[in-house]
C-alpha cells in the first residue's frame, strides 16, 4: 500500500513539475496565452506557488499587452473585417479572464479585466460587417457573387446566432446562386422496340439518384421534370440523354473444317494359340469447329444547355458487349478422334444471351460512364 502510495505521489509531483517547466518555457518563448493558461492549472493545485504566480502575472501582462496593441492596430484598418478581428483578440483576452477566475486566490492577486462586453460588443458589429457584406455582394446579381454573400449571411448567422435578416438573405442569396438542373428523359433512336423500353427508363431514375446522392456540389440541384413542376422551381439548366444507337447484332459464325485419318485393326486372324495375324485399315472423319461472336454496342450523347436551349457542354458515352464461344462437330468414322478430338466434339452448340440481357450490360456501362461524366462537370463549377 505505500509502494502505491509513494508511485501516486511521485506522478503528481512529476506532473507539476513539468506542468511548471512548461509554463516558464512558453513564457521565455513569449507564448504569453498559453504561459496564463499553463501556470493557472497549476495554481489550481497549489495556489502557493510563488514562482508560477509570478509567471502568470508576467505572462498575463505581456498578453494583454500584445492583444491591446493588435486591437488598435486593426481599429486603425479599413478592412471590413475589423471588427471580427478584434472580436478574436477579446475573445482570446476574455478566455485568459475566465482561466485565472477559475483560481479564486490567484484572482484575488491578479485581478484581470473581465472584456465580456467587449466580446459580446464586438461579435455584434462583426455580424453587422458580415451582414453589410453580403448585400453589397448581392447587388452584383451574378450567380458568384450570391454564392459569396451567401458565404458571408452565413458568418453573420454564426456570429449573431437566431438572427432573422441574416436567416432570410443567406436563403436568398442561396437561392439565386444555386443551379437547378433538370435532367430529362431519355431519347431514342434507331431502336423503339417496345419490350426493351423499361431499361432506358431506368437510366433514367438511376442517374438522377447517382447524381442526388453524390453530389460535392452544394450550389448544385438535381431535378426530374415533374419535380421541378411541382416544386415550381426555377430551371437554370437542363441535361439531355439522347441514344443515337443501339446496335445488337445477329451473331455471326466462322467455320473451320479439318480432315483425321487413324490406322485402326479391322481384323484379326488366329493362326495358332500365341500367333495372331492383324488387319488394318485407315478411317476417317471430319471435326468442324466454329467460333460463334456477336458484337453489340451502344452510343448515349449527353448535352447541357440553359434555359434558351445553348449548348454549355456534352459528351459521347459507348457501352459494349463482346461474346464469343467455341463448339465443335464431326462427321465420319468416330474411331479415327484422338481423345482431344473426342473432347471438343462433346461440346455442344452454344447461342449468345437474349436481347434484352445484352441490353442491360451495355446501358450499365454506358449507365456508369455517363452518370460520373455529368458529376464531374457540375463538380467543376
Amino acid at each position: 500500500m505505500k509502494l502505491k502510495f509513494y508511485s501516486l505521489l511521485f506522478i503528481a509531483v512529476t506532473i507539476l513539475f513539468f506542468s511548471c517547466k512548461t509554463a516558464k518555457k512558453m513564457y521565455e518563448k513569449g507564448n504569453y496565452d498559453e504561459a496564463v493558461e499553463l501556470a493557472a492549472k497549476k495554481l489550481q493545485k497549489n495556489p502557493n506557488d510563488a514562482a508560477t504566480l509570478d509567471i502568470l502575472r508576467n505572462s498575463y501582462r505581456f498578453a494583454v499587452e500584445d492583444h491591446e496593441t493588435r486591437i488598435q492596430n486593426n481599429a486603425n484598418s479599413n478592412n471590413d473585417l475589423r471588427w471580427e478581428w478584434n472580436y478574436a483578440e477579446y475573445l482570446d483576452l476574455q478566455r485568459l479572464y475566465d482561466a485565472i477566475r477559475r483560481v479564486p486566490s490567484v484572482y484575488d492577486k491578479v485581478h484581470p479585466t473581465d472584456y465580456s462586453s467587449n466580446v459580446a460588443t464586438y461579435q455584434e458589429e462583426a455580424g453587422n460587417a458580415r451582414f453589410d457584406r453580403g448585400l453589397a455582394l448581392m447587388e452584383n446579381n451574378t450567380k458568384g457573387s450570391y454564392k459569396q454573400a451567401y458565404s458571408e449571411f452565413q458568418r453573420a448567422l454564426e456570429l449573431k446566432p437566431g438572427d432573422l435578416s441574416a436567416r432570410q438573405k443567406m436563403d436568398e442569396a442561396y437561392a439565386n446562386a444555386v443551379t437547378n438542373v433538370v435532367v430529362m428523359p431519355i431519347e431514342q433512336s434507331g431502336f423503339q422496340y417496345s419490350s426493351y423500353n423499361q431499361g432506358f427508363v431506368n437510366i433514367d431514375n438511376n442517374v438522377l439518384h447517382y447524381l442526388t446522392s453524390n453530389n460535392n456540389n452544394a450550389f448544385i440541384r438535381y431535378y426530374t421534370p415533374a419535380q421541378a413542376r411541382s416544386m415550381n422551381v426555377r430551371t437554370d439548366q437542363i441535361v439531355e440523354m439522347h441514344f443515337n444507337n443501339v446496335d445488337i447484332e445477329r451473331y455471326r459464325d466462322q467455320r473451320d473444317t479439318r480432315e483425321i485419318s487413324k490406322q485402326v485393326v479391322v481384323k484379326e486372324i488366329v493362326i495358332k494359340a500365341d500367333s495372331v495375324v492383324k488387319e488394318y485399315a485407315t478411317v476417317k472423319a471430319k471435326i468442324t469447329t466454329t467460333r460463334r461472336t456477336l458484337q453489340s454496342n451502344g452510343l448515349l450523347q449527353v448535352t447541357v444547355r440553359d434555359l434558351d436551349k445553348r449548348w454549355l457542354w456534352s459528351d459521347t458515352y459507348r457501352g459494349d458487349y463482346n461474346w464469343t464461344a467455341e463448339f465443335s462437330s464431326y462427321t465420319g468414322d468416330a474411331r479415327a478422334l484422338s481423345d482431344e478430338d473426342k473432347k471438343l466434339c462433346d461440346s455442344r452448340e452454344q447461342f449468345p444471351p437474349s436481347n434484352n440481357e445484352i441490353l442491360q450490360v451495355i446501358l450499365d456501362e454506358i449507365q456508369a460512364k455517363a452518370q460520373c461524366g455529368i458529376k464531374d462537370y457540375y463538380n467543376r463549377l
